[in-house]
């Protein structure tokens, strides 16, 4: 999968660098909005088909959005941290780390509010997330619990990073990832606009 994240991000700048103009792409980039709508339909679609997740979800009651707040809480912080260190204004930084490892939306979001520029570093911020997050997870999961190995994977605790949860930690981590990615991935859109905006 990180290969051809990756893969795929070399083949699209270099489609860009060569002056190449095919319809087919043409058509993706000036409707990037219709492909973002696809992306969360699907994401729907899996947080649908996962019907005993929330049945187990009940049992924990309000505790469940301890990990999920923490997640963002944490991002958000290291967002306004990163932003002093490299010069972005509060509500780039924040913004970006509002991705919270959801590479595709995000990026495609901040080009859109804020321009190519922004756009890439938030794709490149949140993919590099992602790709760190596969190498940390085993190391937390040995080091410290299987709790915490949900943080790294952000909104992708529910899909891309789910089979390093699986692998390295227990049913209950499982199904408090798949928890966490749905509902960090259906925020994303909304801190991402008020954390530009409004921070």
């Amino acid at each position: 999968m990180v290969w051809i994240a990756v893969g795929a991000l070399v083949g699209g700048a270099l489609y860009g660098l060569s002056g190449a103009r095919l319809e087919a792409v043409s058509l993706l980039t000036q409707n990037s909005q219709l492909v973002l709508y696809l992306l969360m339909f699907l994401v729907g679609i899996s947080v649908g088909l996962n019907r005993e997740v929330f049945q187990k979800i009940r049992r924990y009651q309000l505790r469940v959005l301890v990990i999920p707040a923490g997640v963002v809480a944490g991002s958000l912080a290291g967002g306004a941290v990163c932003s002093l260190i490299t010069g972005l204004s509060l509500q780039q930084g924040t913004a970006i780390a509002s991705g919270l490892g959801w590479y595709s939306l995000s990026g495609v979001m901040l080009t859109e509010l804020a321009g190519a520029h922004l756009g890439s570093i938030t794709f490149l911020s949140n993919l590099l997330r992602e790709i760190l997050s596969f190498f940390s997870i085993p190391w937390v999961s040995r080091h410290l619990n299987f709790y915490t190995c949900i943080a790294p994977a952000g909104a992708t605790s529910e899909d891309t990073t789910l089979p390093m949860m699986i692998r390295y930690t227990d049913e209950e981590t499982v199904v408090l990832s798949v928890f966490n990615g749905v509902l960090c991935s259906a925020l994303v859109p909304f801190l991402i606009r008020f954390c530009y905006r409004f921070l």
